[in-house]
């Protein structure tokens, strides 16, 4: 898939999303072949909130892709709960809602976020 379709589908996804959801902050959420992160932001004032990335994991044991993601989810979740943040709007950035993504979604959704 041409890299210029992801960009444009998620322009698309994030301009829908910032026309419902204006009184919530956004979760977005970037995947590679090897690593996740996400990222809650303040779009009002163009500032990150909170963060957490696989990439600054450190760990001794191989994890399989999606434990690394439930992983994420659940230091995300936990990070974004001590700041108060309960309700937030998902932007999968361009990504399809399945695999990773949708079980990085169900877990942060196990562990408080409501989105």
């Amino acid at each position: 898939m041409p890299n210029i379709t992801v960009k444009k589908r998620s322009k698309r996804i994030r301009k829908k999303l910032k026309k419902v959801n204006a009184n919530r902050y956004r979760l977005s959420v970037n995947r590679s072949l090897k690593n996740i992160s996400a990222q809650i932001i303040d779009d009002t004032n163009s500032l990150t909130l909170v963060s957490a990335s696989s990439s600054r994991v450190k760990s001794d044991v191989k994890m399989k892709k999606t434990d690394l993601s439930v992983k994420i989810a659940e230091i995300l979740a936990k990070k974004a709960l001590d700041k108060k943040i309960t309700t937030v709007y998902f932007d999968r950035g361009g990504y399809k809602y399945h695999g990773r993504i949708k079980i990085f979604a169900e877990t942060l959704r196990k562990n408080g976020l409501n989105f």
